[in-house]
């Protein structure tokens, strides 16, 4: 068949239904488009190799809580939905989304192996009228020069058998004023025909899709997306280090600067970067900018700047002790919150955990509090066992210092306020309420 006959296939079990979709990857990103492509009527298939998902998925069990039980159940119970980590399985997929990870590596090189190995994995059961789509977050020219070399070593040519597009994922774990429906999607295809077939597929899904003219704009549109916030809250945390320095509070600056309608966009400070977008995805960027010669001064300041911020908060806790003539080593600290954002159980690249070690490396006793993590997880870089400790008067009293890593709304601040000693805020949430000891800002 021609390219324009398969695509015309495509079109055709798009229009009523048929059309079968492959999700390799079902985390954060992939369960989430799992979601709404079951919901909009098309038989779905989604892959992992972690066979614990494929285990809680098959029983019905959640393992993503932000997203609820009834989507899990729904799924267990769905003859439209299958969860695998057979490959072969995804020969029977139309359009196959890969939402795998794109780590850093050891000098913060850009890690593409996960998204190599899925393409590989592609390549070994694909058949002409596929279209294959990339949704990590990666430097300009990875789903162009990365994929069809491999993809063709199936005998198979990019646009003309098979077809190939960027779209990259704008997920937000927690946040309930936009979901995967809601947020516009960007698509760039290989080739007119797989952008077109990609934004067709998306509009099925999502109230806007904006198409361009690339996969590489599509790519550097992400890159920017997180950059722009990294060097914002590098801004802010730049500003949170001086004006500390001057005595004067930066959440009560910011809070002044916001009073102008135009002109200014409120960022706030915080003890790190956190998730899986922000602190990984700038240096994406600059890592593909050196190889064409150029340097990102800006954004790799930026980098600098947040990344020294855990290292800020160990100081900051530090003296405040050292304030009330109490060593580091041995004192009991209690961290509160250790999941990377407010509301979430998602701990990927949380400040805390380096906060946590910075700590016991000096000799404290360090427990923590969260309410949406039960047991610290392995991590890639850290190995913290530790489980939750349940928060009350006792646990408050009993520690010499309280550290507020994350702000979550369902902590009792109250009691924080009201029986801590001593505590040192990365978030501001003890602004205005009664507080029965200091509280220091870090």
């Amino acid at each position: 068949m021609t390219a324009q006959e398969l695509s015309n296939t495509f079109r055709a079990k798009l229009e009523d239904k048929s059309l079968t979709v492959g999700i390799v990857g079902l985390g954060y990103v992939g369960l989430p488009i799992v979601r709404e492509f079951h919901a909009a009527g098309f038989a779905v298939i989604g892959f992992d190799t972690d066979q614990r998902k494929i285990g809680l998925l098959d029983q019905g069990v959640p393992y993503l809580k932000h997203l609820g039980t009834e989507l899990s159940e729904t799924l267990a119970k769905s003859d439209r939905f299958r969860a695998t980590s057979d490959a072969e399985q995804l020969a029977e997929a139309d359009a196959i989304l890969l939402c795998v990870p794109t780590p850093l590596g050891q000098h913060r090189e850009p890690d593409l192996s996960f998204v190599l190995s899925s393409t590989e994995m592609c390549a070994s059961i694909l058949r002409p009228g596929q279209l294959i789509v990339l949704e990590s977050t990666t430097y300009p020219g990875t789903t162009r020069n990365e994929m069809p070399p491999v993809l063709e070593k199936s005998g198979l040519k990019c646009g003309e058998d098979f077809f190939v597009a960027y779209s990259p994922e704008r997920e937000d774990p927690g946040r309930e004023d936009a979901t995967t429906q809601t947020t516009p999607k960007l698509v760039g295809g290989l080739c007119e025909t797989s952008g077109n077939l990609a934004t067709l597929l998306y509009e099925t899904i999502v109230d806007s899709v904006h198409p361009v003219s690339s996969a590489e704009v599509a790519e550097s549109a992400k890159l920017l997306e997180n950059i722009y916030r990294a060097v914002n809250i590098a801004l802010v945390n730049e500003l949170k280090v001086v004006l500390a320095e001057m005595k004067i509070d930066v959440w009560e600056v910011i809070e002044a600067a916001s009073t102008k309608p135009f002109g200014f966009q409120a960022f706030y400070p915080g003890p790190g970067l956190g998730g899986h977008c922000i602190p990984i995805d700038p240096f994406y960027l600059t890592w593909k900018a050196k190889e064409v010669g150029e340097t990102t001064r800006f954004i790799e300041l930026a980098g600098e700047v947040n990344t020294s911020m855990p290292g800020y908060v160990v100081s900051r806790t530090a003296g405040a002790l050292n304030d009330v003539k109490k060593p580091v080593n041995g004192s009991k600290i209690l961290v509160i919150g250790v999941a990377y954002k407010p509301n979430i159980d998602d701990v990927r690249e949380s400040p805390a955990a380096e906060v946590i070690e910075g700590l016991q490396a000096l000799g404290a006793d360090v427990s923590y509090h969260d309410p949406h993590v039960a047991e610290f997880p392995s991590m890639r870089k850290h190995k913290i066992q530790m489980t939750s400790q349940a928060l009350n008067e006792k646990t408050v009293r009993n520690s010499d210092l309280v550290l507020i890593i994350t702000d979550h709304s369902d902590v009792d601040w109250d009691l924080i306020g009201e029986h801590a000693g001593l505590i040192v805020d990365t978030r501001n949430a003890m602004h205005q309420r009664v507080t029965s000891g200091p509280v220091i800002k870090a």
